[in-house]
């Protein structure tokens, strides 16, 4: 090789090293793009106008009372670095629809809650609000004569461009109005949201191979339709369980949390969690959600270190609330509703969302034990 040639091949080589490089970028810049993209629309967030300015919640003062007196509270203890790359705390609103179609078109909510997750603490708690409040859902007057109030699982419905709703036209849809529903009545203020279909519940359940559910007594045994023991399910059957309320809606929710507590434990599981970053690829589109897959993919992580006993399930006293009917000028007739004092779910929504309740502390009080649920295995 000449010296001529020794040139050509080194002009050649650094040509090739700065287009490998300008690849390598364009793809870096490619795939961070895509992977902080948000895969739906924010819900909106404003003040609650219910409460004057100087409201504040009695955060880690009795339950139910509120206080018109800022309370301020130093803390000196210092918080450790958030895990997984996440944020510190993020709330998010879990919808899960009652529609059995690939899209999000229709559907109510039929299952409601609010999830902390402390990427710091590693703590997730999960609270469950009961589809069946008579709450205010705004943007709703114009289109139904007047009326602003439904019940809570309709402001879900009443948000989604399906079967003629689309009560309001923001791109967050029926999350977005659920969640402005839940802010205005109950002072729940929501980072992101996620809704998912009775379909793709069942298809996820079902990628993994099942969930391993045990039924631990008798009571449960008559909730969930299954004999004490251990079950495995596939997807269809886990739905079957979670949707099964006839010993009673607080029943029912234990019934979910069983099988949310199942699921989780086989995500974690070695077979399962090398293969997370194509589950999530997989299913991304068959969510409706406003998180990033970076997002998703930070809430799956610290699903696979966080230790089961850091994962717990709330809902609020049952003894709040008392059966009642409500007439219903859309369906007119007269419909079954929750009776229950507003301003103490805002409370312990305001302790939920600050982290002092629920405690699973021994001193924990009597009321806040029957508000505790399942505490995973």
């Amino acid at each position: 090789m000449n010296r001529s040639q020794k040139r050509i091949v080194v002009l050649l080589s650094f040509v090739a090293c700065a287009f490998l490089s300008a690849l390598g970028y364009y793809g870096f810049n490619t795939y961070q793009e895509f992977m902080n993209k948000p895969l739906g629309a924010s819900a909106p967030q404003f003040p609650d106008p219910s409460m004057p300015a100087t409201w504040t919640p009695t955060v880690g003062g009795p339950l139910g009372v509120v206080t018109y007196a800022p309370t301020i509270s130093f803390d000196s203890t210092a918080t450790p670095r958030p895990i997984c790359g996440g944020v510190g705390v993020m709330n998010v609103l879990a919808v899960g629809a009652d529609s059995r179609s690939d899209t999000y078109e229709y559907g109510l909510a039929d299952v409601i809650r609010l999830v902390r997750v402390d990427f710091s603490n590693q703590k997730v708690a999960v609270l469950e609000f009961p589809r069946d409040l008579w709450v205010e859902i705004p943007y709703i007057a114009d289109n139904i004569n007047g009326q602003d109030h439904e019940k809570l699982n309709q402001a879900y419905l009443y948000g989604q461009p399906g079967d003629g709703f689309a009560y309001w036209d923001d791109p967050s849809r029926g999350p977005g109005l659920l969640a402005l529903t839940m802010d205005i009545n109950f002072g729940v203020k929501t980072d992101h949201y996620i809704s998912v279909n009775m379909r793709t519940f069942v298809n996820v359940v079902n990628a993994v191979g099942g969930i391993e559910i045990n039924i631990p007594n008798e009571e449960y045994a008559d909730s969930t339709g299954l004999d004490v023991g251990k079950h495995h399910l596939n997807g269809d059957q886990a739905l079957k369980v979670a949707r099964n309320r006839e010993e009673s809606t607080f029943a029912r929710v234990d019934n979910q949390n069983l099988v949310l507590c199942s699921v989780r434990k086989k995500i974690a599981s070695p077979e399962v969690v090398t293969q997370i970053p194509e589950l999530i690829a997989s299913f991304q589109d068959n969510i409706f959600t406003d998180m990033t897959p970076q997002q998703l993919s930070q809430l799956a992580c610290l699903g696979t270190k966080i230790k089961p006993e850091n994962i717990t399930f709330a809902s609020f006293p049952e003894e709040l609330f008392k059966e009642s009917r409500i007439m219903d000028p859309v369906f007119d007739k007269r419909v079954f509703v929750w009776d229950v004092d507003f301003n103490i779910l805002r409370d312990y929504v305001a302790q939920f969302q600050a982290g002092t309740w629920p405690n699973n502390s021994p001193s924990i009080e009597s009321a806040e034990e029957d508000s505790v649920g399942v505490v995973c295995e």
